[in-house]
């Protein structure tokens, strides 16, 4: 996260620094006191315009449908853009616009829309008072210890899925079906990694450790927490607890519980259809941009007792 912000611009300093400061951009972003228009304008300039690849994609494709990844991608290629990884760009480009509230579904399709339009709808008025400068200090975290042996190619490729699964028919397993084969399998299929589900693994009472072992093991953990399953919130507890990779999804019919608020937490909308199946390639993109900065994140890992107890593990009472 520390160094993402500095990538655009937001902060000054690397991830090693005491302290971070916010940029003149950064400020603007975090001062309540700036009008909306000009909050929307800066986050748009440091997200989206400052790099080539993004502002060649608004360029193309602004006003119009989301256009398949693919097409983005040979538009990309054709208009000279030299980019290692092409899908993690179109992602990013997807997860921005969304954040920026510039992704629309009009007419039943995704359309991005103008930041003009956008800017337009805003308030242009805004309570004057003094902006104070904002220093934001690092958080210390304490990196993932090794295992006492490296850990072993096959789980190095596992992702582990902890959903609510239930009885075959089940309302919680067609749910757990739909967002398995739909948007986890899509989305981590070009890091690849290949998902588990606790319904796959194990055998007639060993199950429960074999559950752990993979909460623990695994590369990386998707946990879904729709219906607020009590097994759910106990598999993701010992991931958490372990400072491992760990990506959370939830539909928007359930309310994200308090204890993991403060954790990103990516909200699908299956309500019906039509609220679904439109925004299915945002929703894979926004899972796989997760899951990199999951993995990439050696050191801060973004779950609650990481951040408000990075203590925890060292034996103090």
């Amino acid at each position: 996260m520390i160094t993402r912000s500095g990538q655009y611009g937001i902060t000054k300093g690397s991830y090693a620094a005491e302290y971070l400061e916010l940029t003149p951009e950064g400020q603007i972003i975090f001062d309540s006191s700036q009008s909306p228009r000009k909050i929307l304008q800066t986050k748009f300039n440091l997200a989206i315009e400052r790099f080539s690849p993004f502002k060649k994609l608004y360029d193309e494709y602004v006003g119009k449908r989301l256009a398949a990844p693919e097409v983005m991608r040979d538009f990309l290629k054709d208009s000279g853009e030299q980019i290692s990884d092409f899908k993690e760009c179109i992602d990013l480009f997807i997860v921005n616009f969304k954040d920026l509230e510039l992704l629309r579904t009009i007419g039943g399709a995704e359309t991005l829309i103008s930041i003009e339009q956008a800017l337009e709808e805003l308030p242009s008025k805004y309570v004057e008072r003094t902006a104070q400068p904002v220093v934001v200090q690092k958080i210390d975290s304490e990196s993932t210890e090794d295992t006492a042996e490296s850990v072993a190619s096959i789980w190095d490729s596992i992702c582990f899925y902890i959903t609510p699964i239930d009885e075959e028919g089940s309302e919680q397993r067609k749910h757990s079906d739909l967002f398995l084969s739909s948007l986890v399998e899509p989305a981590v299929s070009e890091l690849n990694l290949r998902v588990v589900r606790a319904d796959q693994i194990g055998q007639q009472g060993l199950i429960t450790a074999q559950i752990i072992e993979h909460v623990k093991r695994s590369r990386l953990v998707i946990v879904d927490l729709s219906f607020l399953n009590p097994n759910v919130f106990y598999e993701m507890a010992l991931r958490h607890a372990c400072k491992l990779p760990i990506v959370h999804i939830i539909r928007k019919a359930n309310q994200i519980p308090f204890d993991v608020s403060q954790s990103r937490c990516i909200i699908i909308d299956n309500t019906d259809i039509y609220s679904f199946v439109p925004k299915i390639q945002t929703y894979q993109a926004e899972i796989a941009t997760q899951a990199r900065k999951a993995i990439e994140d050696s050191e801060h890992r973004g779950n609650p007792i990481t951040v408000f107890f990075p203590d925890f593990w060292s034996g103090d009472k």
